[in-house]
């Protein structure tokens, strides 16, 4: 699987996308905080994923360059208005020969909506292997998502301009999205498979092209736990929001050009999902690995998370 970078970027996104770079471009407001925005208020809360890149970029603020992200972990604890801005507050939790552990707590108004470790590392040479493998016709082989689905699903796809208006991530399926089995009533196994990139270019900074797909990494993750139940996230009463989000950077990679990020719903119950996800370069290499425990619920009473 092998492209020219120049034909990675010559796909134009259909419609509006929010400004990523932007986004990612947070706002020093006094030593060790932050200050983000979402430039978007179509959105009835933040996009998981924007919160952990912002999350990132601000612990990277306050790291030497030399030291590269290499894994982050975060709790979402409320959800956060995309119309009002979110503060980062960093605690250097601990400056290590060869580590640097972050912790960031994202607010609103005061209250927390988001908590953050991270820990980077100097590079260093060591073992090397990775266990997976994978492959799939290249992006430019596979058609835009909407000239791949029957116009009649496409236009009752409701999810799709909002997902578009709110989120600045480009994908293509090299199999048929399990969402769309789904919806005709179908049954598929816990698995679904996209490349996916950000839909604009992003400064080649390692922070900010970690904090690009940390961005992108929560994009379909937890509905990947859905296909065998034979529902979608749009099913009358279904509640789905991400718990817990954790992301290893295996290597250094370019977010803004298309990898393969395979997602396996683990377990489903308790009115919770688990999911693993694994993303590869055009070679098959591994890069990151992501997991994600979310609520799950088909509400039948009033319950609350």
């Amino acid at each position: 699987m092998s492209s020219t970078l120049e034909a990675g970027v010559a796909d134009p996104p259909r419609g509006p996308r929010p400004p990523l770079g932007r986004i990612l471009d947070l706002e020093q407001v006094d030593a060790d905080l932050y200050l983000g925005r979402s430039y978007n208020d179509a959105a009835l809360r933040i996009y998981g994923g924007q919160a952990v890149g912002q999350a990132l970029i601000a612990a990277g603020r306050t790291v030497t360059q030399e030291r590269r992200a290499h894994s982050l972990h975060g709790h979402f604890i409320h959800p956060g208005n995309p119309r009002e801005p979110v503060l980062y507050h960093v605690e250097r939790v601990r400056d290590g020969g060869s580590f640097t552990t972050r912790s960031v707590r994202a607010t609103q108004g005061g209250v927390t909506i988001f908590l953050l470790t991270a820990s980077f590392q100097r590079p260093e040479r060591g073992f090397s292997h990775q266990a997976l493998e994978t492959a799939a016709p290249a992006p430019e082989e596979l058609p835009e998502f909407d000239d791949s689905v029957d116009p009649v699903y496409l236009a009752e796809a409701d999810w799709l301009p909002h997902l578009r208006a709110n989120i600045a991530v480009d994908f293509r399926f090299p199999e048929e999205y399990p969402r769309i089995a789904n919806a005709r009533g179908e049954s598929r196994p816990p698995r679904q498979r996209a490349w996916v990139r950000t839909s604009t270019r992003l400064a080649k900074d390692h922070l900010t092209q970690a904090a690009g797909f940390a961005y992108t990494s929560d994009l379909f993750l937890l509905s990947s736990a859905l296909p065998p139940h034979a529902v979608t996230i749009d099913e009358p009463g279904m509640q789905l929001a991400s718990l817990d989000h954790s992301v290893w950077l295996h290597e250094d990679f370019r977010a803004d050009e298309w990898h393969l990020y395979e997602q396996e719903g683990l377990w489903t119950g308790g009115g919770r999902g688990l999911a693993r996800g694994h993303l590869y370069n055009r070679n098959g290499v591994l890069v990151a690995s992501t997991m994600q425990e979310g609520l799950l619920r088909l509400a039948t009473s009033r319950t609350r998370r």
